[in-house]
């Protein structure tokens, strides 16, 4: 009889947990899909979340924020004023940042380097005007890149020489796209899908009630992007993804094709044969900065990385004797 009357209690709350259940459900599958793009960092964002109302401004002001702090584009940010050597108090994105891309930069060996800029729009600006670097400038340029030549005392930066410049284009995208997903996230937001430039963090499902399709590019030859193909479609949630590729900003000299990638080691573009990389992982800014650095190590060095983390995957096209090829992770 006891057991009786105390079943009778509880078939209320179980029929409540089944309709709030089914409630929450049912809105799930009514609550319309949003979505925002524009400009930031250079680049274009675009970002699709299932919620009741439109958050484009409080997405932007946390972009906005990560533009204040970390954006070369923005004169008035962090980055900008630690590249004048002016007395600017660090904030805790480039913290964040700082830290996340030293510790990245020893788990490649220097193969990621915020202070490679130099040598950079040397190439660049060389290329541009059809005249490449000289061994002479190269040699140069190398005292001011090492990420070991600049240190956080504090929260200051401190700089071996005045003239080191940082850039953390490399990294800073995919940071966004994780600001965005925590306040997605601290917003109850279950299903989204973040990009910025390429950067993507993904959670939940699509409108289509499926994984997010994410589509990897065929490195074709194209410096002017207007060819578009995939290579694969890959279906993800709860991941974030980036991608680093050659097969579009490169210039040729001399027969010689030379890619956008410098070594900072070296000085010079990278010439192996990844034609580009792209890393899963659970943060964003890793996934961008590791798909760079395997840009600049190579196939064999970026698989010694990939076996370190067994919580990071990549799937890597690259040049075999003129054929296209992919390595991918296991289980990928």
């Amino acid at each position: 009889m006891d057991k009786n009357k105390r079943l009778l209690w509880q078939l209320p709350a179980l029929a409540l947990l089944i309709v709030g259940t089914v409630i929450i459900i049912r809105q799930q599958q009514t609550m319309p899909y949003q979505h925002d793009e524009g400009m930031v960092f250079g680049t274009f964002y675009s970002i699709t979340y299932q919620h009741d109302k439109n958050l484009k401004k409080e997405i932007e002001a946390e972009l906005q924020k990560v533009d204040n702090s970390l954006s070369t584009f923005n004169k008035r940010s962090v980055i900008s004023a630690i590249n004048r050597n002016e007395r600017v108090e660090i904030d805790q994105m480039f913290l964040n940042v700082f830290d996340l891309a030293k510790q990245i930069s020893k788990d490649t060996d220097g193969a990621f380097d915020i202070t490679v800029a130099p040598l950079v729009n040397a190439w660049g600006f060389g290329f541009k005007n059809d005249c490449p670097p000289t061994k002479e400038t190269i040699d140069s340029l190398r005292q001011f890149v090492g990420f070991g030549k600049v240190s956080l005392i504090g929260k200051s930066i401190r700089k071996s020489n005045p003239d080191i410049m940082l850039d953390c284009s490399a990294i800073a995208k995919g940071y966004g796209s994780d600001v965005v997903a925590r306040y997605l996230t601290a917003m109850g937001i279950k299903n989204f899908m973040v990009e910025i430039g390429g950067e993507i963090v993904t959670k939940g499902i699509s409108p289509k009630r499926l994984p997010w399709k994410i589509g990897v590019e065929k490195p074709v030859d194209d410096s002017l992007a207007q060819k578009k193909e995939l290579q694969t479609v890959l279906d993800i949630t709860d991941i974030a993804m980036a991608t680093s590729g050659n097969y579009r900003n490169f210039y040729y000299k001399d027969g010689k094709k030379y890619a956008h990638t410098i070594d900072p080691k070296t000085g010079y573009p990278v010439q192996h044969s990844i034609l580009s990389a792209t890393v899963l992982c659970k943060e964003c800014a890793r996934a961008d900065a590791y798909a760079t650095s395997f840009m600049v190590m190579g196939l064999e060095k970026a698989k010694e990385v990939l076996a370190r983390h067994s919580d990071m995957k990549a799937y890597i096209i690259y040049d075999d004797n003129g054929k296209y090829k992919v390595w991918k992770s296991e289980g990928l």
